[in-house]
């Protein structure tokens, strides 16, 4: 026999962020305590509002499973004295089982403990471990409250606990576990019963307290669709504000509300940030994509009294785009050049100077890669114009109060000034991505400039010591670092990261080098686990992202040559041709130099494999240029071969050493070839 299982945690409400992790760690963590209790179950399920944290297990068994074992102890000779007693081992043993010592059994010259664990009644076990699951919780922040010695991310209010229609009787924090619950704090009577686990949903529905996420955010997406509809228009949904709608209502509905259309003539971005980032609004937008004077918002109860509603919605996002218009007229009465002369107040970092001197760094990063990216003299032109006033707007009135669009108003400023399209949309896009799933640069201004500001924040934040550890990365420079190696491979952009990491350390004033090695370093260890990550995406195998990651200097080569790889380990006769280049890389360690002298050569093995080393070396400087790194391999191959029969012919350790040395240098030559490609080390057959 089965029952259900409902646990519901009430507290105040929840910050709409928390939620989602806290259900996911609430299933993961039940899914596990009872699979280590050895209880059955069929589905494990967690729901919730602002105010509720659900659980609902379905066919949970009302008994754990029996198990039985077979448990060695020590052997005959140890457990038996020459009489055939039990010795105090013996005894030990059965003890620690549980058991008579009469009861053990002799087998293969050890003595068994036969033990069978009858399982325990679930309900019995609930008591104990649905405390746990709550207690067992963690949150970005907690909170403690009145005298007591717990931390929640809330105040616990009540607590509901039905093994099917039988309450699992717990206490927590001075709450005590039951089958009463509350109801939407307005719409409800207040406390109601939960008669049974299955009738948990419905007895809330009768409260106005829709508890399942998926049914709630339906209810959301399908009536903010309607009221845009009705209004003429098409709702903005982004998936990010509906989750955080989602969780700050219980019983949705959803209304239109009105703004002035005086306040279409800013930015698209200056109306929609105000009303998506501060008030949770839905903008509503023509079928072209022009914004309308209208907004949606969601309300946390019913249809009582919603021009009330409306109307204090309409004067909270008037005072907003109040403040949004002052701010963008007293803007425009400086053009985005004369607003840059304000960044010589602003400090970047703590002993990395001001914006302005960033600015000026980020000309002379963008200059360099647009000659290192062979980009043409009117993008040039654009990115170096973009790279000057990028960081304008950071002291513009509207970027301080709304830091949101920082970029997006450089942009339409620049637009405003007159400035090329192309430097406005770089300007813009130096930011880009901002977020995870966010777009990378679409213009070749703007992936230089976006490039020169990551590496000059990577190279300036690492100089002050502030490499991220563990969870802690204030300055994003993991998100920064992703963006970048992404940016490369999208754009296949082939590109020497040291040379650009060096006129960064350059415009900083580092001159130590000790440091500037170790700057170098540091920046290739950041940006190999950041590819480590974009390979293990595209599904390439472990052991070829290790093979291929020896060298991260050219990041968009780094994906060509574990493409290639992983091609090639799949072929036919790879795990051979890859022991060879193994085998010579193994006693290629041994070698002094590189310096081959081919008078020195006693057998025709060893003239056959410096041969085929020089075609083989000739042909892969041209491929490399060319980013052909699946003909790379194909080269490489021809190796193979030759290298074999030259183990198989020569001592290559030979006890004159002029020819020992020369064989070691032509191994060492053919290692150092090799490894344009991969480390063939590291591939696992």
């Amino acid at each position: 026999m089965s029952k259900n299982l409902l646990l519901e945690i009430g507290t105040e409400e929840v910050p709409a962020h928390a939620m989602p992790g806290i259900l996911k760690e609430l299933k993961e963590h039940a899914e596990k305590s009872f699979r280590e209790l050895r209880i059955e179950l069929e589905s494990v399920r967690t729901i919730g509002t602002p105010r509720r944290i659900a659980l609902l297990v379905e066919g949970l068994a009302e008994k754990q499973q029996t198990v039985e074992s077979e448990n060695r102890g020590p052997s005959v000779k140890i457990a038996f004295d020459a009489d055939g007693n039990p010795t105090k081992a013996a005894q030990g043993f059965a003890r620690g089982q549980k058991i008579d010592p009469k009861e053990l059994v002799v087998k293969d010259g050890y003595v068994y403990a036969m033990v069978r664990e009858e399982g325990a009644p679930t309900a019995e076990l609930l008591e104990k471990l649905l405390p746990e699951l709550i207690c067992g919780l963690n949150f970005p922040n907690n909170m403690r409250w009145a005298d007591l010695d717990f931390k929640f991310i809330r105040p616990l209010r009540w607590i509901v606990a039905l093994y099917g229609s039988d309450v699992v009787s717990f206490e927590v924090a001075e709450v005590k576990s039951g089958n009463v619950s509350r109801g939407h704090r307005f719409l409800s009577q207040g406390d109601f019963v939960i008669p049974d686990a299955d009738s948990y949903e419905k007895a809330c529905e009768e409260q106005f307290v829709i508890v399942d996420q998926e049914k709630r955010k339906a209810m959301i997406r399908r009536q903010i669709e309607e009221v845009a509809k009705e209004n003429g228009g098409a709702a903005d949904i982004t998936e990010d504000l509906l989750e955080e709608v989602l969780y700050l209502v219980e019983y949705p509905t959803a209304l239109c509300g009105r703004f002035e259309e005086k306040y279409l003539k800013l930015p698209a971005e200056a109306v929609i940030t105000p009303m998506r980032d501060h008030q949770r609004y839905f903008p509503v937008k023509t079928a072209e994509g022009a914004l309308l004077p209208l907004f949606i918002t969601v309300r946390n109860g019913g249809r009582e009294y919603l021009e009330t509603v409306q109307h204090g919605n309409e004067r909270v996002l008037k005072a907003r785009l109040e403040d949004a218009q002052f701010f963008f007229d007293e803007d425009r009465k400086h053009s985005l050049e004369e607003h840059r002369e304000k960044l010589r107040t602003v400090v970047f970092q703590e002993g990395l100077g001001t914006v302005y001197e960033k600015s000026e760094r980020l000309e002379k990063l963008a200059a360099f890669l647009a000659d290192a990216l062979n980009a043409d003299e009117a993008d040039k032109k654009h990115a170096l114009r973009a790279a000057k006033l990028c960081k304008a707007d950071l002291v513009t009135g509207m970027v301080t109060e709304f830091t949101e669009l920082q970029g997006i108003m450089g942009r339409e400023y620049a637009r405003l000034d007159g400035e090329c399209e192309k430097v406005a949309l770089a300007i813009d896009e130096h930011y880009m991505p901002r977020f995870a799933g966010d777009r990378q640069p679409g213009t070749t201004a703007g992936r230089i400039v976006s490039i020169a500001d990551k590496v000059d924040t990577i190279v300036g934040t690492f100089s002050r010591g502030k490499i991220p550890t563990g969870s802690q990365d204030p300055f994003a420079l993991r998100r920064q670092a992703l963006g970048l190696v992404n940016m490369m491979v999208e754009a296949e952009y082939s590109l020497s990261l040291s040379s650009v990491v060096s006129l960064a350390m350059d415009l900083y004033g580092m001159k130590d080098t000790a440091a500037r090695a170790k700057m170098q370093q540091d920046v290739a260890d950041f940006m190999r686990l950041r590819l480590k990550n974009v390979l293990a995406d595209r599904k390439i195998r472990y052991d070829v992202v290790d093979a291929v990651l020896g060298n991260v200097d050219d990041l968009y080569a780094v994906t060509l040559r574990a493409e290639a790889l992983a091609k090639f380990v799949q072929t036919d006769g790879a795990e051979k041709q890859v022991q060879a280049f193994v085998r010579a890389g193994n006693l290629a360690k041994n070698a002094e130099s590189m310096e081959v002298k081919e008078e020195l050569f006693q057998q025709d093995v060893e003239k056959a494999l410096y041969q085929a080393y020089t075609s083989a070396e000739s042909a892969v400087e041209s491929l490399v240029g060319g980013r052909d790194y699946a003909g790379v391999m194909d080269a490489l191959t021809e190796l193979a071969q030759p290298i074999d029969a030259f183990f198989d012919g020569v001592m290559v350790m030979d006890k004159d050493e002029m020819i020992r040395r020369n064989r070691l240098a032509l191994l060492k030559s053919i290692e150092c070839l090799i490894e344009q490609a991969a480390d063939f080390d590291k591939i696992v057959f």
